[in-house]
């Protein structure tokens, strides 16, 4: 049996309450809202052996200080794969086809009368599709958009994917390269250093003018002022955000204003089936790792 010290509410819970309660904690449950930092176990002390975020992502968390104080961490990957996929697809749909842009006019009185190019997208059949980042949520989305008749799949990551890019008819090219054969570009990688602000000026610059930027993974893999400049200049025709730094992204940000980007609030695995799978896990994981057992899904130190 635990005892449990809960956070009750969906907002998150302060700095200044977190420090405070975390005191002689042995396990801490977290969402990717908190970071967890020197600061936050220094105020746990070395009671603390477990930590276990309720994410598939971790850059919330200071590895080097966990690792350094011996401290186990749990993650939800596999769980969210289906709904971020689902989710993807239909940011790109929405993006592509101007669906955002088409609510808008016919809400606004701009639907008139019947013209040939009025509120034309790009459509999927016969294009390329480059995915930078493949995983398992890579092969998710493409698994799903091959029905609609893409003709080319091109991936780029930090070394190959032979196994996976086979079964899914994936082929690695180098980033720019990427860059300017795709007619989509999903990005899916997870933010580390080196992903940090990958997709920058130079990407889009080489980027085809007719082309759809889709992010689903995290926001500070791009630059966004550079996506600006992108999108302002029609380098690129259109963006898909579900990720943005910072979140929220502020209600007066240039990128709200742009008709060629549409920006969600970070609900890619925001289904109810999805949100409870992961809330489980991450309970596992705790649970496990407090009893010294090996976790679900456990973040490797060493």
């Amino acid at each position: 049996s635990c005892e449990i010290e809960q956070w009750d509410s969906d907002d998150p819970v302060s700095r200044s309450e977190l420090l405070k309660k975390v005191a002689g904690i042995q396990g801490l449950y977290c969402l990717l809202t908190e970071k967890i930092d020197k600061e936050v176990l220094d105020a746990a002390g070395p009671s603390l052996k477990v930590v276990s975020t309720m994410s598939v992502g971790y850059d919330h968390l200071s590895l080097d200080e966990l690792k350094k104080t011996g401290i186990r961490v749990g993650f939800t990957p596999d769980v969210l794969t289906e709904a971020v996929a689902e989710l993807t697809v239909a940011l790109l749909l929405a993006t592509s086809r101007r669906l955002i842009e088409a609510v808008d006019e016919a809400r606004s009185g701009g639907w008139g009368t019947w013209k040939p190019l009025w509120m034309c997208g790009s459509g999927l059949t016969g294009s390329t599709v480059g995915v930078l980042g493949l995983g398992r949520i890579g092969e998710a989305i493409i698994n799903r958009l091959k029905p609609f008749g893409i003709k080319k799949i091109l991936y780029n990551d930090i070394v190959p994917r032979h196994e996976l890019a086979a079964k899914i008819s994936a082929e690695f090219v180098p980033l720019l390269e990427l860059a300017k054969q795709s007619d989509v570009l999903l990005v899916c990688c997870a933010l580390t250093p080196d992903t940090h602000g990958i997709c920058n000026k130079q990407l889009f610059s080489n980027m085809r003018s007719n082309a759809v930027f889709i992010n689903t993974s995290r926001g500070a893999v791009v630059n966004q002022e550079d996506l600006y400049q992108a999108l302002v200049t029609k380098q690129i025709a259109a963006a898909g955000l579900d990720v943005t730094v910072p979140e929220p992204l502020p209600t007066d940000h240039p990128l709200f204003k742009l008709k060629n980007c549409v920006i969600l609030p970070h609900i890619a695995s925001a289904t109810v089936e999805t949100r409870n799978a992961m809330a489980a896990l991450a309970a596992n994981n705790l649970l496990s790792g407090l009893k010294g057992d090996p976790m679900p899904k456990e973040v490797p130190l060493s």
